[in-house]
């Protein structure tokens, strides 16, 4: 990431210790009243290290920042996560390279879900850099649906 330190340190600041995702609904309880519009999807495919993957961390959680241009110019993506500890207690960035970035980035709050080796990244933070990426996909507002 070649944002200004400041604006990582006070993402982090931000971010605290984080929270888990809430729980997906129980299967067969019924989302909304008829006439209700039902909630957002709150769930996402979980990213998993593949067996025997040395040095691999897998992390679920909410959209804090995405830098959509990486100003390297290679293609990437980094997201920051509430969610994890591989960055910092509760934070967790996520470097996705051009091949697997999703042609709609993530937004914040949304949850996303990856997994791949650590690495440190230009400023020194350690970040995941992804093999695998799940991310929540929103309905749109007022689908009911």
């Amino acid at each position: 990431m070649r944002r200004s330190p400041f604006l990582l340190a006070a993402v982090l600041a931000l971010a605290g210790c984080g929270s888990q995702p809430p729980d997906p609904p129980a299967p067969g309880a019924s989302a909304a009243t008829p006439g209700e519009r039902a909630p957002a999807r709150t769930a996402v495919k979980r990213a998993r290290c593949a067996a025997g993957a040395g040095d691999c961390a897998a992390v679920t959680g909410r959209v804090l920042y995405v830098e959509a241009v990486d100003p390297d110019g290679d293609g990437d993506a980094h997201y920051v996560l509430a969610g994890g500890n591989v960055t910092s207690p509760g934070v967790s960035v996520i470097d996705v390279e051009r091949g697997l970035r999703p042609r709609r980035l993530p937004r914040a709050g949304e949850l996303v879900s990856a997994a791949g080796p650590v690495f440190t990244g230009s400023y020194g933070q350690r970040q995941i850099h992804a093999d695998e990426l799940h991310h929540q996909r929103r309905q749109p507002r007022g689908s009911g649906r």
